[in-house]
């Protein structure tokens, strides 16, 4: 059962960076062919965000209430919506509002999973199976590595096209394996129940449940009870301001140093790979080392190595770039969802995934929003040095901020 479930979320995590790739990483390249500037995609993938930031609190608050719809039925029914909306993409004429409604609701939708889909692995655990977080994350890395690898290739040769046709069939392929894995989790958890009530008797069970619910608490209480955990997220804007640079606007940056879409493909490619053995052995990492510890090196990481995407002059400096992948993102994201979990109680647990990634998104959405203007009035070298400047700050409050932290795992 337990490989079953581990291989069934690592499923999950590939289908859904196969989505991040076409929906995300090759935005700027379907809506530059289709017409659109700099600012306007800027602007696009800026409103996408904010959508996402008013959305996600609110969905983690209904999966942390609800009785009815569990994680896995909340982000199919997500999963099903973005299959409508991919149809805009045949759809809709380029340079139209109703294709940039497509993409606003296609990144919304997809940004508010990922804190679900982080959160999911300790629902899982509730089956009694140990899940591998970094392993299953790694599945992830590994699928989008080899997908925009080829896909830039594909693009380049065939056109955009095949953008919707990609989107479609990787949702496709993430509501499957939902089912799949909700299958095995109702299976595991009712073996599981069973155990329980053998051994402390069908009370204990009802007061576990009940001690469940006390523990949920609204967001405000959450900020409340985690002041420097909160003021540690901050940090996060800065942080990923540099990552959601390079992941929307790397296709710009690689035209500034002579590359072209295939050339962006295969750096994003590289950098996704080189995230996996980090993920994979994170455990082990974790082991010998501190979260704070890992979760500062990786702060150093991310500012070093979007340093020298700025430093860039050729396609072999961003490509030297994405040798740091390993120590910034590849530790920072396992980093903070352990991290999360050893300092929060069991009712915050999603909420503090949510406001990590709340961060990410609202950073998203100034990094998109003024990544476009200023490639349009400046270039992506003052891109990339503006985003050294943010990636420097958010790295120091990080580093202040986590020896902070108190946990509230016990109150």
């Amino acid at each position: 059962m337990g490989k079953i479930l581990n291989s069934g979320y690592g499923a999950i995590f590939g289908s859904y960076w196969v989505i991040y790739a076409v929906v995300s990483s090759f935005a700027s390249v379907f809506m530059l062919a289709k017409g659109y500037t700099n600012s306007q995609i800027g602007i696009t993938l800026a409103a996408a965000n904010v959508l996402a930031v008013v959305m996600q609190p609110l969905i983690a608050d209904f999966v942390d209430r609800s009785k009815r719809l569990d994680v896995m039925g909340t982000t199919g029914i997500m999963t099903v919506c973005m299959m409508v909306f991919t149809v805009g993409m045949f759809t809709f004429k380029g340079g139209s509002l109703g294709l940039c409604v497509v993409f606003v609701l296609l990144i919304a939708f997809h940004t508010v999973l990922q804190p679900l889909f982080n959160s999911l692995a300790f629902r899982l655990e509730d089956a009694g199976v140990a899940i591998n977080f970094g392993i299953a994350r790694s599945v992830g890395s590994l699928a989008y590595s080899i997908f925009v690898a080829v896909f830039g290739t594909i693009v380049e040769h065939l056109g955009i096209n095949v953008m919707p046709v990609a989107s479609e069939l990787a949702c496709l392929m993430l509501i499957a394996s939902l089912l799949f894995t909700a299958h095995y989790f109702k299976k595991g958890k009712a073996q599981s129940q069973k155990g329980r009530e053998a051994v402390y008797g069908k009370s204990h069970e009802e007061d576990a449940k009940a001690s469940e619910e006390v523990e949920n608490i609204n967001l405000i209480q959450f900020i409340k009870r985690n002041r420097m955990f909160f003021v540690m997220n901050l940090g996060v804007l800065g942080l990923f301001f540099s990552n959601a640079v390079l992941n929307n606007y790397m296709a710009q940056i690689c035209t500034g140093v002579g590359g072209t879409t295939e050339d962006m493909g295969r750096i994003l490619g590289v950098m996704a790979f080189l995230e996996i053995p980090a993920m994979v052995f994170f455990k082990q990492l974790r082991n010998k080392f501190s979260c704070q510890l890992l979760l500062k090196a990786a702060a150093i990481g991310f500012t070093v190595k979007i340093a020298i995407c700025w430093l860039a002059n050729s396609v072999v400096m961003l490509y030297i770039g994405q040798l740091f992948q390993p120590v910034s993102f590849a530790l920072f994201l396992p980093g903070m969802v352990y991290f999360s979990d050893e300092m929060m109680s069991r009712g915050e647990a999603v909420k503090g995934q949510a406001l990590f990634t709340t961060m990410i998104t609202i950073t998203t959405i100034f990094a998109t929003l003024f990544g476009g203007m200023i490639l349009d009035a400046s270039g992506p070298k003052m891109l990339t040095f503006i985003s050294t400047l943010a990636t420097a700050a958010g790295a120091l409050i990080i580093i202040f901020a986590i020896d902070r932290v108190k946990s509230n795992k016990n109150a």
